[in-house]
């Protein structure tokens, strides 16, 4: 069985992939009504965290940050089976893994890169640390699994991947203002040859949902290891939009 903690804009996708692939899945959410679309698809629905993971045998977590996975860490420790394995999808960085290694009998990180719209179609990137083997198959139902090494490096890459992608987005953000003032028509067009296309295919999926506060976020883990001054006027003009559960596309505005 697999307990499925947190059910927000990632989790209650990845979840829904579960179900999809016949596995008896039991989920819980912070906030209880979200867990029900996950009922109705066929899902257990637990009344806490610490029920929800009782007979698991893997436990999923998909968090906002660090100390909401430490809060719930601190519940379920006590109550996850001796043989059972946790398996970290938040983006929360490789010293909070660590720390949630010392609380349970095993964990295995594996952040993904991509939006909800991948998260439904099962085509994220899994970047998976620690002992994957143990839990592969349930990774590749989300898919394809990058073997990152040991416990903490694939929650390591996610940072910097995260950050050179959220970068890319604020700079093609620039540079569409710049086309704007030497008269350059239909600038994302021109970017889309370049090196920034992925930032450009980012802004023109219409199914993607990076909200500017969890993108501040993952920027700010980056900065946790040292100071960069470009991400740090990244994650100051992301904190300046008034409306901090817009997509990231708002950098554009």
């Amino acid at each position: 069985m697999i307990a499925f903690l947190g059910l927000g804009r990632m989790g209650a996708p990845l979840a829904r992939r579960l179900l999809a692939a016949g596995h008896d899945v039991t989920v819980w959410n912070r906030t209880a009504e979200r867990a029900a679309p996950l009922g109705a698809a066929g899902a257990a629905i637990a009344a806490t965290p610490t029920e929800a993971v009782r007979a698991a045998d893997v436990v999923i977590t998909m968090l906002a940050d660090a100390p909401a996975l430490e809060a719930v860490a601190a519940r379920i420790a006590p109550a996850m089976r001796p043989d059972a394995c946790l398996v970290e999808m938040s983006t929360v960085g490789p010293a909070a893994v660590r720390a949630l290694a010392a609380r349970v009998p095993a964990v295995v990180d594996a952040p993904v890169m991509g939006s909800v719209d991948r998260a439904a179609d099962g085509t994220l990137t899994v970047l998976a640390g620690g002992d994957v083997d143990r839990v592969a198959q349930v990774l590749a139902v989300f898919g394809a699994v990058v073997r990152c090494g040991e416990l903490g490096a694939g929650a390591a890459r996610k940072i910097l991947l995260i950050n050179a992608a959220i970068g890319a987005v604020a700079l093609t953000a620039d540079l569409t203002e710049l086309a704007t003032r030497l008269g350059v028509p239909d600038p994302l067009a021109l970017l889309a040859e370049g090196p920034l296309a992925g930032a450009v295919a980012r802004l023109r999926a219409e199914e993607a949902d990076f909200p500017l506060r969890l993108a501040a976020k993952d920027v700010g883990l980056a900065l946790d290891v040292a100071a960069f001054p470009v991400l740090e006027a990244v994650r100051e003009r992301l904190l300046c939009a008034s409306d901090q559960e817009a997509d990231l596309r708002k950098v554009l505005k």
